[in-house]
């Protein structure tokens, strides 16, 4: 049935859990969010995540662009996160990923994408550079997000605090395992990353859920707590957060019994 697929959801006072039926499901929603934004804001600024869940997304963003490509002429696209200390225009880094799969499809040129530089020789002013140009050409539109299992989004990892802007972050042991990095003869120990207050700051928050795999991460976050050990939580301090999942990741969560 496709995008068509039924779709659940439950509302709370800030963030909106919505439930399609598959992946491709969720998918088609996301891109279709991610266009009804374009035509109100022609010039809208993204925040854009690497790795497997938002690929489909992207497919179909390309897809769009081909039949509406002036739909695409004046997006603007920010990178979330990067592994530290990777060679430039390695597969693994996410830049190369972005870049395949959503910057070249889009054609988003040089003056509409910044980015982090994996191997900048000093990490703490990259992210420097990174926070003058958001606070510059901010705030971001639309943030797209993934859950980590261990509740991170971006590479902000969970703490007794965290830092609210671009900063240099520790990964944790199940990041550094992150299907990006299998292959590596050494995988990254740090990450470079915009903080959760620059997440926050996004006019509309949508985060990607897919999997059975992210089902106990998922489950933990409809709970309304917030905690710095399971930075996903800062959600529920968003007016416009919205959690789109798919049959799986949700499976057996109690959809329309949200506080």
């Amino acid at each position: 049935m496709g995008y068509t697929e039924r779709m659940e959801t439950a509302r709370t006072n800030g963030l909106a859990l919505k439930v399609a039926d598959t992946y491709d499901a969720m998918s088609h929603t996301a891109a279709d969010f991610i266009c009804a934004e374009l035509r109100q804001r022609p010039s809208l600024l993204l925040c854009a995540s690497a790795g497997a869940t938002p690929t489909r997304t992207y497919e179909l963003l390309a897809a769009r662009h081909n039949r509406q490509p002036k739909l695409f002429e004046r997006l603007r696209v920010i990178q979330i996160d990067e592994w530290g200390g990777l060679a430039p225009g390695g597969s693994a880094t996410c830049a190369a990923d972005l870049r395949t799969k959503l910057l070249e499809p889009l054609r988003i040129t040089r003056n509409r994408y910044v980015g982090f530089r994996t191997d900048a020789t000093d990490a703490e002013a990259e992210c420097g550079r990174i926070a003058r140009w958001l606070a510059a050409n901010g705030p971001i539109d639309v943030c797209i997000l993934g859950l980590g299992s261990n509740g991170h989004v971006g590479m902000n990892e969970p703490a007794e605090a965290l830092t609210p802007h671009a900063h240099v972050a520790a990964l944790a042991v199940s990041s550094r395992k992150h299907a990006m990095l299998k292959g590596l003869p050494q995988r990254p120990r740090y990450g470079l990353t915009l903080g959760l207050g620059d997440i926050l700051r996004s006019r509309r928050i949508l985060l990607l859920v897919n999997g059975k795999r992210k089902r106990p991460a998922l489950k933990r976050l409809i709970l309304p707590r917030v905690t710095p050990r399971f930075p996903a939580s800062f959600l529920w301090l968003h007016p416009d957060a919205t959690v789109l999942c798919d049959g799986e990741a949700a499976a057996g969560l109690p959809v329309r019994q949200l506080p």
